[in-house]
């Protein structure tokens, strides 16, 4: 029999970060071990970032991770993508179930975001702001929507004065997770094709709040799955690691994996009631409130700013349990061959040139600390990985620059971990 497993290359890392004491992130993975289960579950992958004192955030992403793939796995008499949606939802009500009962885990809750790669591609289950992503081709897909409160107010237009009020927003903030409410809003997406060579990443934001996206693809495109999300890891941490980091790295390998294009009828799901929408009325008086509070604390005027902000806040809860779902059960039927609006935002790798330049500034920092810092780091290691990394971008090889001098900064972690 062939060896399934060998037609994809998985790379996962959880990190607690610079700044926090306790790992609130959780993640799963569920191989098929042969064809037929392949064929009717796919491979299954999930990351879920926890949020809540104590050690609620943590058992929260921790119920998110085996609820959902016990339940995934355990529904084959339905599709995968109502499987999928009802193992969400299941968790969801019982994360809620277990805040409720307990005071100290009371309001827990944590977002999730699920992959599923099936015959007919990838199928994706998501709520929250940790993302999942597609690599093709030095090119940088989002395919979820982040679930915050930026992402809703500029999906709505209704950001006041453009990137300047965009900037003022809260990035923090999000509009949807799982546990604080016994209902939730699912987004479905795809399914998006696969082709030989794909790399899919789910990653909760501690990556992303400080690794930006033409980086990611960058170390992505050029750097096997086990050392891209070693040094993203590593990255995110030398820019201050403020919050857990978890990534989770699915590469199709040769053309096992690649999209057939043949469909078995699996693509009918529960949808969501249309009332979920806040509405524009919500988003603008959110917007404006928002913006006039923070003016006015800018300039002092706090007797102004403190009731708008006081508003804000009331409208943030409100806009945050119409998009939650809270107390809406209803359902209407889709049959759509495609669900949600992904991908959001395409970015490029970065160019070997400008890359480097950026890489560079990186060596200069770490050179400093080493020295200033009396840190015990050999550099010389570094350096000529360096050395290699700037030779093989200005010859215009992309791929060798990178590997270069991520061995390079590889080095330089492993002396400062031991």
């Amino acid at each position: 029999m062939e060896d399934w497993l060998k037609h994809i290359e998985v790379a996962t890392i959880s990190h607690v970060g610079m700044r926090r004491s306790t790992n609130q992130d959780s993640y799963e993975v569920a191989l098929a071990g042969d064809f037929d289960k392949w064929k009717k579950r796919g491979h299954f992958f999930l990351v879920a970032d926890g949020m809540g004192a104590h050690a609620a955030g943590e058992l929260a992403s921790k119920l998110a991770a085996d609820g959902i793939t016990h339940l995934y796995s355990k529904y084959q008499d339905i599709s995968p993508p109502e499987a999928l949606k009802r193992a969400v939802n299941e968790t969801n009500a019982e994360i809620n179930r277990r805040g409720q009962a307990n005071e100290e885990f009371n309001n827990m809750g944590t977002t999730c975001s699920t992959l599923a790669l099936l015959p007919y591609g990838a199928v994706i289950a998501h709520v929250g702001d940790s993302r999942v992503y597609r690599i093709r081709n030095s090119k940088l897909e989002q395919l979820t929507f982040d679930h915050s409160l930026v992402w809703e107010m500029k999906a709505a237009g209704t950001i006041p004065g453009g990137a300047e009020g965009e900037a003022l927003i809260p990035k923090n903030v999000i509009t949807r997770s799982l546990g604080p409410y016994p209902d939730v809003n699912v987004d479905l997406e795809g399914p998006f094709p696969i082709l030989p060579g794909d790399k899919f990443l789910l990653c909760s934001d501690g990556l992303t709040g400080e690794v930006e996206d033409d980086e990611i693809a960058s170390l992505v495109s050029y750097l096997t799955p086990d050392r891209a999300a070693r040094v993203l890891v590593d990255l995110a941490n030398l820019r201050g690691g403020p919050d857990n980091i978890t990534i989770l790295i699915a590469h199709a390998v040769g053309d096992k994996l690649a999209t057939t294009g043949e469909y078995d009828k699996p693509l009918t799901v529960g949808g969501v009631n249309s009332s979920r929408n806040p509405g524009v009325v919500a988003y603008s008086c959110l917007g404006a409130t928002l913006l006039g509070g923070i003016i006015c604390s800018l300039m002092g005027s706090w007797w102004i700013a403190i009731p708008l902000l006081i508003v804000a806040a009331v409208l943030i809860g409100f806009v945050a349990m119409k998009l939650t779902g809270a107390g809406s059960g209803e359902k209407v039927v889709g049959d759509k061959a495609k669900f949600g609006r992904g991908p959001y935002t395409r970015t490029d790798a970065v160019s070997g040139s400008k890359l480097m330049v950026r890489l560079e500034s990186i060596g200069e920092q770490l050179r400093a600390a080493a020295r200033e810092g009396e840190l015990p780091v050999d550099l010389a290691g570094f350096d000529k990985s360096f050395s290699k990394a700037k030779q093989a971008a200005a010859a215009g090889d992309d791929s060798n620059a990178v590997n270069h001098f991520c061995a390079g900064l590889s080095n330089y972690m492993d002396q400062l971990r031991g």
